[in-house]
C-alpha cells in the first residue's frame, strides 16, 4: 500500500529512511510550537490556543502536501508573516488580531484560485533555472543564519552582528552556544561516519547534553531572558478546549467602508510575501532532493502550491497566522527523504504534539540550531551548479544579487524579487531581452509596485 501510495521505489528510498527523514524534519520545526504563540500572543491571541491551532493547521498542511503531491515537504506556521500579521497588522495598523486571520483567510481562497488557475504554477515555470538554484543556494546561507542566530553565537552588536562572547552570561548564552557549536561537529562527526538519522542524533545528543549542563549547574535557567529548563516536568495535555478562543474568529469582524481599502492592502502584503516565500521553498527544498528536471521544472508542483493554500484557510479558521511550506523541511531531504511517507510523518507528529506539546516545547535552541547549520552547507552546495562567470554577466549578477539578498534581508521572498527584477533589467541591458518569459517583466513591475505601494 504504502509503495503504490508514495512510489517508494521509484522514488530510491524505502520505509525507515522516510520516517527518519519526517522526524528530523518535525524535530528542526518543532521550535515554532513555542515560536508562534509568543508572537502572536503580542496581537492580544491566547498562546495555548494558537498553540492547538498551530498543530493542527500544520497535521492538515503537511498531510495535504504528502497526499496531494508526494513531497517530503512540511507545513507550518511561517516565521516573518507571523510577525507582519502581529506587529504590523495589528500593532502598527490597528487592526484586531479576528481582522488579521480574516485577511489571512482571504489570501488562502485567492491562493486556491490561482492554484486551479494554474497561476502560480505559471510564475513559478517562469523563474530561469540559474535564479531557482541561486534561491537554494541563498536559502542555504539564510538557514545557516537563522541557525546561527538561535544557537546564539551571533549577537547583535553595532556592527549589526557580532560572535558571542563566551564569557559573558556564561551560564545561559554562553554554555548555549558552545552546545550548539558542539553540536554540530557531533552531526559532522556521524554525517562523516555515514550513520543513518546523524541530524536527528545530533538534535537527541545535544539535548541530553544541555540536560547534563542543567543538572551539574553549568546550565542555570534564567525565564525573565527566555532560558528555560531544558528538563521535560510535564509530558502530557489533554486540554483542548483553549481553542475556542480563536477558532473561527476570523468570521466574527466589524470594520467600515473606510477600513476596507486598508484591508485590502493587507491581504495583498500577505500574497505577495506568501506566494514566494513557497515557491522559494519547493525550488530550495527541491532542488536539494534532486527533483528539479534540466529544464527547472518540478513535477506536480500545482497540487503542491494548491496543498499549501489549502492549508493557509484551514490555518486561518483554527487560529493562527499564515501557513507555509518550511525550509527546514531540507533537513530531513538531507537525510533521504524523497516522498509524501516522510511528510505524513512528521504531520503525525505535529498532531501528537498537541498532547505533547510541554515535552516538544522542552527540546532548546541549542540542539536544534546545528542542525539548521549542517542543512545551511548542504543547501549551500548546489553553488557548484551555478555557471557564474564574467562570460555571462546577465544571468550570473542576478543569480548572485538572490543570493546575497535571501540572508541580508532575511526574507527569501525579497530575495526573489531581487533576483527577478534584475534579472529583466540586465537582460534588456544587454540587449537580451527577447531571452526574457514576458511573465518575468510582468513579475518585475508587480514587485517594483509592491515596494513603492505596500
Amino acid at each position: 500500500m504504502l509503495e503504490k501510495l508514495f512510489k517508494l521505489k521509484e522514488n530510491n528510498t524505502k520505509v525507515s529512511t522516510e520516517l527518519i527523514a519526517g522526524l528530523t524534519t518535525f524535530m528542526t520545526m518543532a521550535y515554532i510550537l513555542a515560536l508562534n504563540p509568543s508572537i502572536l500572543s503580542e496581537a492580544g491571541m491566547d498562546k495555548t490556543a494558537v498553540l492547538i491551532a498551530t498543530c493542527f493547521a500544520s497535521f492538515i498542511g503537511t498531510m495535504c502536501m504528502a497526499l496531494m503531491a508526494n513531497y517530503p515537504i512540511a507545513l507550518s506556521a511561517g516565521l516573518g508573516l507571523n510577525a507582519f500579521f502581529a506587529y504590523a497588522v495589528c500593532k502598527e495598523m490597528g487592526y484586531s488580531w479576528q481582522v488579521a486571520l480574516l485577511a489571512v483567510f482571504v489570501e488562502g481562497i485567492i491562493f486556491i484560485l490561482m492554484s486551479l488557475t494554474k497561476i502560480r504554477e505559471a510564475i513559478f515555470n517562469a523563474i530561469p533555472p540559474s535564479l531557482k538554484l541561486a534561491v537554494s543556494v541563498g536559502m542555504g546561507l539564510f538557514i545557516a543564519f537563522i541557525g546561527l542566530q538561535n544557537s546564539g553565537l551571533v549577537v547583535p552588536s553595532k556592527t549589526l552582528v557580532k560572535m558571542i562572547d563566551f564569557t559573558e552570561d556564561f551560564h545561559t548564552a554562553g554554555i548555549f552556544a558552545l552546545l550548539a557549536f558542539i553540536g554540530l561537529f557531533i552531526i559532522v562527526f556521524l554525517y562523516l561516519h555515514k550513520v543513518r538519522g546523524a541530524i536527528l542524533i545530533g538534535i537527541l545528543i545535544t539535548w541530553f547534553l544541555t540536560m547534563i549542563c542543567e543538572l551539574t549547574g553549568l546550565y542555570i535557567p534564567d525565564p525573565a531572558n527566555d532560558y528555560y529548563s531544558v528538563i521535560p516536568t510535564q509530558i502530557f495535555s489533554f486540554n483542548l478546549s483553549p481553542l475556542s478562543k480563536t477558532f473561527g474568529q476570523c468570521f466574527n469582524v466589524q470594520m467600515g467602508w473606510k477600513d476596507i481599502l486598508n484591508f485590502l492592502v493587507v491581504i495583498c502584503a500577505f500574497l505577495f510575501v506568501d506566494v514566494f516565500e513557497t515557491l522559494g521553498t519547493l525550488i530550495g527544498v527541491c532542488t536539494k532532493a534532486g527533483m528539479v528536471d534540466e529544464n527547472g521544472r518540478i513535477e506536480r508542483v500545482r497540487p503542491a502550491l494548491l496543498a499549501d493554500a489549502i492549508a493557509t484557510t484551514a490555518g486561518a479558521v483554527l487560529g493562527t497566522s499564515t501557513i507555509t511550506s518550511y525550509v527546514e523541511s531540507s533537513a530531513g531531504v538531507a537525510e533521504g527523504g524523497r516522498t509524501g511517507l516522510s511528510a505524513v510523518m512528521t504531520g503525525f507528529l505535529f498532531l501528537l504534539s498537541v498532547f505533547f506539546a510541554p515535552l516538544f516545547i522542552t527540546i532548546p535552541s541549542c540542539a536544534t540550531s546545528p542542525a539548521l547549520l549542517f542543512v545551511g552547507f548542504m543547501m549551500f552546495s548546489s553553488v557548484t551548479k551555478l555557471k557564474i562567470s564574467e562570460d555571462n554577466l546577465a544571468e550570473s549578477i542576478p543569480a548572485y544579487l538572490c543570493i546575497l539578498s535571501i540572508p541580508l534581508f532575511y526574507s527569501v521572498s525579497d530575495g526573489i524579487a531581487i533576483g527577478i527584477i534584475s534579472y529583466s533589467l540586465i537582460h534588456l541591458m544587454a540587449g537580451k531581452g527577447k531571452q526574457v518569459k514576458p511573465l518575468m517583466y510582468i513579475l518585475s513591475i508587480l514587485f517594483i509596485l509592491k515596494y513603492i505601494f505596500l
